[in-house]
């Protein structure tokens, strides 16, 4: 089944969600992170087809979230490192794991925790604002238009919502 690309859609979490809305490329970033980073062995760890697999690492690499790095010369291998682009998703990772932490690890518990290096504590994720360091939620934030905001498909009722909210730190209204 063929899906609608959403590449073009004014929302970031659209155009993040076109590259990363498949449960592989989640977890083939979260193995590329932790070490894992040989064809073979992302083949064995996730137990998906070599053609999946291929086509994943190779959206990635053009996407710049991987790269290839030749670790041998004779015959030739490589193995998939994270860009900065694609360390920057671990936040992302650490939040959706936190959540899944929360209402899907069952009677047993979590199955991953993370230790901080630089304290030595075992951490509990937290999207926090980066002004005050307070957790932002649903509860406490508030969408406000950005100077990349449009109207069309995929924001087409959001869109107005938010540019009704008006301007603020100088940024545009979203515009039809």
């Amino acid at each position: 089944m063929t899906r609608t690309p959403l590449s073009d859609v004014a929302c970031s979490i659209a155009r993040a969600t076109d590259l990363f809305g498949d449960a592989w490329t989640a977890l083939i970033m979260r193995d590329v992170l932790v070490g894992i980073r040989r064809f073979d062995e992302l083949v064995d760890d996730l137990g998906l087809s070599r053609k999946v697999l291929a086509a994943r690492l190779a959206r990635l690499v053009e996407e710049g979230v991987l790269a290839r790095e030749r670790y041998q010369d004779s015959p030739p291998r490589e193995e998939y490192v994270a860009t900065e682009k694609g360390r920057e998703l671990y936040p992302v990772l650490l939040a959706l794991m936190a959540w899944g932490d929360k209402w899907f690890a069952g009677p047993e518990g979590p199955p991953l925790r993370i230790r901080h290096d630089a304290c030595g504590h075992v951490a509990a994720p937290v999207v926090a604002c980066d002004a005050c360091h307070e957790p932002l939620t649903v509860a406490d934030t508030t969408p406000l238009p950005g100077p990349g905001g449009r109207v069309g498909p995929g924001t087409r009722l959001l869109g107005p919502l938010i540019a009704a909210r008006g301007e603020t730190d100088g940024d545009r209204p979203l515009t039809r």
